[in-house]
């Protein structure tokens, strides 16, 4: 049997990825989500955070799951994301991935999580659930 190469963490919550326009300000429901991540660009304003927290009216893709690649993961390693975001592609799950300073994490469709821990850990990924 191969060695583990990496941890990932099957995180409790469920989650949405929401775009709002450009100009608006970080809006104060996202308070309520004890995980979020906020990119703003000159073309939006994205916010990934517990499907809980958003409200009705934005738009917004919800039922994400998402694996923690645990860390903290030095800046020096290379190749992490591409590693697992082909291992995915070759089985046909979209991913959207989110990178902080420490770690980065995998959001999957909660119908694709079963199938994803199930190659992940074909490939030596250990997957905590």
């Amino acid at each position: 049997m191969s060695e583990k190469t990496l941890t990932l963490k099957l995180l409790k919550e469920t989650f949405a990825v929401c775009r709002l326009n450009k100009n608006e300000v970080i809006p104060d429901w996202i308070n309520t989500s004890d995980f979020y991540s906020i990119t703003k660009t000159e073309d939006e304003l994205s916010i990934v955070c517990s499907q809980e927290s958003v409200p009705k009216d934005i738009k917004h893709k919800d039922d994400f799951k998402a694996l923690k690649i645990e860390g903290p993961l030095d800046f020096s390693l290379i190749g992490i994301l591409s590693k697992i975001s082909t291992i995915l592609a070759k089985s046909k799950i979209s991913i959207f991935a989110i990178s902080t300073y420490d770690t980065d994490y995998i959001l999957v469709k909660n119908t694709d999580i079963p199938h994803a821990i199930e190659v992940l850990s074909n490939e030596s990924y250990e997957i905590l659930i």
